[in-house]
Order: structure tokens, then C-alpha cells, then sequence
């Protein structure tokens, strides 16, 4: 039934007029419509292989989008990508609509999924148990909006506001960054593991979970999350084994139900290389002073042109760093921009022709075809 509900949302759309890459490795589609608006996407890459993931899911009564930001590898972002929002969609269906239960059983499943995956690799593959992926996902229907999240990408909200002398418009976070450099998170983490004074590690200036990871959330990571595959003798001919009594990691969501409002104008869906470089203020800004052709490309090019400026070097210049060694400068983004035009889904629908269609960012944008790409990616999730 997965399968069949797939092959029904899976009317890609990514390589249509407007959508493309240039000469700076940067994926594009200038602007495509949804049941309450217009959305945009961009990506960059700058590891060897894509390890960000962005899809945009449409129909007459909701739509879905998903920012998936992989580590250690492509396999979970790229997993998760092809799993998440055909579960989240066939749920909601089955329980006649979207919930923040539906939306934690789409999140589990995913999970289950990928660690079925793991344990059937591991004899030829065994790093894919210390792959994962951080997971954003935007659900908007009937005139309500869930943001479902785990790790550190993150959703930012461009309200509009009247008694404002700075600005009419203000950035309202939406998301939390499960990242234990945030000292609330950290605690958090601490506090489940009280005989672990290992689970929290400060190392080399950054606060990392058994000193490997950041992110306290994620899709995979199963030998952070199952003990038994640290003590796997295949997993050890890869890796040193974790020591840990119990999970130090979860695939838990946090989720926010918002009902929309008028003053709610556009949502900013990105992973963290966009917010690595650019605050939440100041991307709500370009989103709110510039056109909505291109806007989700007008903010990537914003973060590299910062984090070209970091190292005094010109936007051209980082644009030409070969992939791999581009990630010293910056990291993968993607960057989806949802505007909230109309909250009335099904007269927006009838004016604009909406039909169940996806339109989903490339596997790799540099050196794989789009075909290619997709053929890759069912290969290694069949």
C-alpha cells in the first residue's frame, strides 16, 4: 500500500522550466504552486556526496514538506526522503487527516524502516549503522500548520506585525534546534543518562554526545541508539564500539500545532547550513524585501556570500571550490520557502488547479543525473 501511495505522490516535477542548476552548483526551482500559495526550493552541495534532502509534497487538501540533513553519509537523508511523506500522507488518510499522532507514527515507521535497512546491510555495509539524518517536516491542512522536527534544521515563521518600528515583519521560530550546544537540550540529555558522565562530552570547543555527534535527534544512528550493534563483531571490524547502558539518542519528534492566521505570510524550511550563516531576522528580511521567483535561491546565495566573507574571499571564489573540500567553507543547504497566501485550501485549489504531484531536490546536483540519481536511490532502499 506504501508503494501504490508513492507511485501516486511521485509525480516529479523537479527538472520543469524554472528549475535547474549553474555554474555555482546551485539546484533551483524558482517557484511552483501549493493548495494556500507558492513555495520555492534551492540546494547547494558542498560534501562529496549530497547529504541534504528537500521535498515538497501537493494536494487539494495538504501539503508536506520535508528537509532531511544527512550524516556520515547520504544513505539516511536519502532514505528518509523516499519513506517520511508517503507514510506521513498514507496515515493521515487512514485516520482521516493529520495529527500530531499520525505524524509520530510516520516518524517511527520511517525509523523502523531504516534500521530494518541497517541490520540487512551491516555484512556488506557495516558504517550504515553510524548513518543518520536530521528531519524537518512542515504539514499544512485546513488551515492548520504541524512542524515536526528532529535535530537542527529548522522552521522560521515571517509574521506580519503593525506595532513594529523596525520592521513590519518578524521572524517567529517554529522549530527547536535539538543540538546539545544549546544548554536546555544538553540538560535534557544529562538528565536520562545520571550514571553516564560520558553521555555529554566537551570536546575540542563543541558539546557532542559521547564526543562523536551534536544533534540529540535524528532518523538512524543506530549504534547510538541500539547497544547491541556496538558489540556486533562486524560493526567492530568498522568502528571502535560506544560504550552505553541505554540509547543516547532519539527519533522522538517535537511537534507544534499552529491554526494559521492572516498575518502568517511565508515559512522558511532550511537545514542548518543556511542558519550556520544567516540569523533568523535576517533571512525572514530577504524573504519579505525581494520577489518570489527564486527567493529559496536568493537566500542560499546569501549564506555563501557570508560565508565567503568569513574567510575574505569573494562569492566567486567559494562557488569554484571543488565539493569535498568546499565543505570547509560551508556546509550542505537546501532551503524550501513556503508563502502563505490563501488559508482557504480548496478554493485555493480550484483556482490554481492543484493536483497530487512532488517535486523533490536532486540525489546530487554536481556529478549525478537526476535519472540517475533516482535509480540509485530506489536501488539501495529495494
Amino acid at each position: 500500500m506504501l508503494r501504490s501511495c508513492y507511485t501516486l505522490l511521485e509525480r516529479c516535477l523537479r527538472l520543469r522550466c524554472g528549475a535547474g542548476g549553474g555554474g555555482d552548483g546551485l539546484w533551483h526551482m524558482d517557484l511552483e504552486s501549493h493548495a494556500s500559495g507558492d513555495y520555492s526550493i534551492a540546494v547547494v552541495q558542498a560534501n562529496s556526496n549530497l547529504e541534504d534532502q528537500g521535498q515538497v509534497f501537493t494536494s487539494p487538501s495538504a501539503t508536506y514538506v520535508g528537509v532531511y540533513d544527512g550524516h556520515g553519509g547520504p544513505q539516511a537523508s536519502r532514505f528518509v526522503n523516499n519513506h517520511l511523506l508517503p507514510y506521513l500522507h498514507k496515515f493521515a488518510m487512514e485516520q482521516g487527516g493529520l495529527s500530531a499522532d499520525v505524524i509520530k507514527k510516520a516518524f517511527s515507521a520511517t525509523e523502523e524502516d531504516f534500521l530494518h535497512l541497517v541490520k540487512r546491510s551491516l555484512p556488506k555495509m557495516p558504517q550504515i549503522a553510524s548513518v543518520g539524518s536530521c528531519c524537518l517536516v512542515g504539514a499544512i491542512s485546513n488551515d492548520v500548520l504541524y512542524v515536526a522536527n528532529l535535530g537542527d534544521s529548522r522552521a522560521v515563521l515571517g509574521r506580519r506585525v503593525s506595532d513594529s518600528k523596525r520592521s513590519p515583519v518578524v521572524a517567529e521560530r517554529l522549530s527547536t534546534d535539538h543540538n546539545v550546544g544549546v544548554e536546555e537540550v544538553r540538560k535534557e540529555v544529562e538528565a536520562l543518562h545520571p550514571d553516564d558522565s560520558h553521555a555529554v562530552v566537551y570536546i575540542h570547543g563543541v558539546w557532542r554526545i559521547k564526543g562523536i555527534i551534536q544533534v540529540s535527534r535524528s532518523i538512524g544512528d543506530v549504534y547510538l541508539k541500539k547497544p547491541e550493534f556496538n558489540r556486533d563483531p562486524i560493526y567492530q571490524q568498522f568502528a571502535n564500539p560506544v560504550p552505553m547502558k541505554r540509547p543516547v539518542m532519539t527519533a522522538e519528534p517535537s511537534i507544534i500545532t499552529r491554526n494559521l492566521k492572516p498575518q502568517d505570510l511565508f515559512l522558511i524550511f532550511a537545514s542548518d547550513g543556511l542558519w550556520e550563516q544567516l540569523s533568523d531576522d535576517a533571512a525572514v528580511e530577504i524573504v519579505f524585501k525581494n520577489p518570489r521567483a527564486g527567493i529559496a535561491k536568493r537566500l542560499v546565495r546569501a549564506a555563501l556570500e557570508e560565508a565567503a566573507k568569513k574567510r575574505e574571499m569573494r562569492y566567486n571564489d567559494i562557488t569554484k571550490i571543488k565539493k569535498g573540500i568546499r565543505r570547509h567553507f560551508h556546509d550542505d543547504i537546501t532551503v524550501i520557502v513556503v508563502y502563505l497566501d490563501d488559508h482557504k485550501s480548496s478554493s485555493k485549489c480550484k483556482s490554481k488547479n492543484i493536483i497530487v504531484g512532488s517535486t523533490r531536490a536532486p540525489a546530487d546536483i554536481f556529478s549525478v543525473s537526476a535519472d540517475k540519481a533516482e535509480q540509485d536511490l530506489h536501488h539501495m532502499i529495494s
